[in-house]
């Protein structure tokens, strides 16, 4: 399993320390906030992408939205990337005959965005390769352009799919995002 990341731990003397600013995102960000930003034509706009790509490669693409982390997630420290696991495993991405699942997980509170790949992807797609489509849409998305980035990374994906899982005429997994 390749998980691909762009957000850093606060460390001080090497421990890692609670950021109230982290804490204090979460706590005030309204489930709303999401659907604001991902209303019902970006939903639908972001199944499209996602049935689009898919009929150019053989793999499955997941979206996963979640608005903010529980105060008891936050003090336990859990990372955007080990909620993305949790969800790779609820959602079951990780079940498809070829192992070629791939999970778009974004953490809005953080503006964070984590890809998950199935071990069908090892050795494959580096983890540099997903972290730049991460990257992208996380830019887009500090430029106020939540469903385009999310298409965009979608697009992204696809093409890294592409690459190594020829198109084939399932559909495995569900194409319509997950509000978590």
């Amino acid at each position: 399993m390749v998980v691909a990341s762009v957000a850093a731990a606060l460390r001080v003397d090497g421990e890692r320390v609670m950021n109230f600013a982290r804490l204090t995102r979460h706590i005030f960000m309204p489930k709303r906030s999401l659907r604001r930003a991902f209303d019902d034509a970006a939903l639908s706009a972001i199944e499209q992408a996602i049935t689009d790509t898919e009929r150019t490669h053989g793999g499955e693409i997941r979206v996963a939205l979640e608005a903010s982390l529980d105060p008891g997630e936050l003090f336990s420290d859990l990372s955007p990337r080990q909620r993305a696991l949790q969800a790779f495993t609820q959602l079951g991405v990780w079940d498809t005959e070829l192992n070629n699942g791939v999970l778009i997980y974004v953490l809005w509170a953080d503006r964070d965005v984590e890809i998950v790949a199935d071990r069908g992807f090892n050795g494959r797609v580096s983890s540099q390769q997903w972290a730049e489509v991460c990257q992208r849409m996380e830019q887009l998305f500090s430029q106020g352009q939540a469903a385009p980035a999310v298409v965009s990374g979608i697009k992204a994906a696809g093409g890294l799919i592409s690459r190594h899982f020829p198109a084939v005429d399932r559909n495995e997994l569900p194409d319509r995002p997950v509000l978590l």
